[in-house]
């Protein structure tokens, strides 16, 4: 069994990729930067997923025992009547505090008076691994969806009250946990890894 340490202070995404890990079969326990501690001070100011990513992983890198890897993911909501946005400003959406009730209603009122049809959007995941001997590889996944006009479902976290993916009527909120799991974006950059590393 490998441990992966996580270069991440959020105790959800530890828990989802933890939980993908398991269900997945490879044989890794993932653990959160806490048990080492906890995450260093990263400013995630590289402009992009792949830098923010790498910052954090290398970051972590530096503190974990021999022989163990670092995955470090890097994700957001990409909008298409945001241009993009809020993308890798995400989690930070509505300022620094990081706030992610804060973040909602920034977005909502962002999008107030876009019509239904104009509300396209995915979440897009980057997982950034360096393996115990150096090597650094990187994994994507992206989930199509747009964004409803009111927060559905107690599950998830984040966007995911708002966000409904193509092909379902529920947000990811009203999901169970298995089915966010085949279908979510960091879902599909945990298999692409594990596709590649296996």
């Amino acid at each position: 069994m490998r441990t992966v340490y996580l270069a991440s202070g959020n105790a959800h995404k530890a828990q989802e990729l933890a939980a993908l890990a398991a269900a997945s079969g490879l044989p890794w326990t993932i653990e959160s930067a806490r048990a080492l501690g906890g995450m260093p001070n990263v400013i995630e100011d590289a402009g992009t997923f792949e830098g923010n990513a790498a910052k954090k992983a290398r970051a972590l890198r530096a503190k974990v025992p021999a022989g163990t890897g670092v995955l470090a993911d890097d994700s957001g909501l990409c909008v298409a009547a945001l241009d993009g946005g809020p993308g890798v400003e995400s989690a930070y959406y509505a300022g620094p505090q990081g706030d992610p009730a804060a973040n909602r209603l920034k977005l909502l009122a962002a999008l107030a008076g876009v019509p239904e049809g104009r509300r396209e959007a995915y979440f897009f995941c980057l997982l950034f691994l360096i393996e115990p001997h150096g090597t650094e590889r990187i994994f994507t996944g992206r989930c199509d969806g747009r964004i409803i006009e009111e927060m559905k479902g107690a599950g998830g976290f984040g966007y995911d009250p708002m966000f409904v993916p193509a092909g379902e009527n529920r947000t990811l909120a009203e999901l169970s946990e298995a089915e966010k799991n085949r279908l979510s974006h960091r879902a599909l950059a945990w298999k692409a890894l594990v596709d590649k590393v296996r």
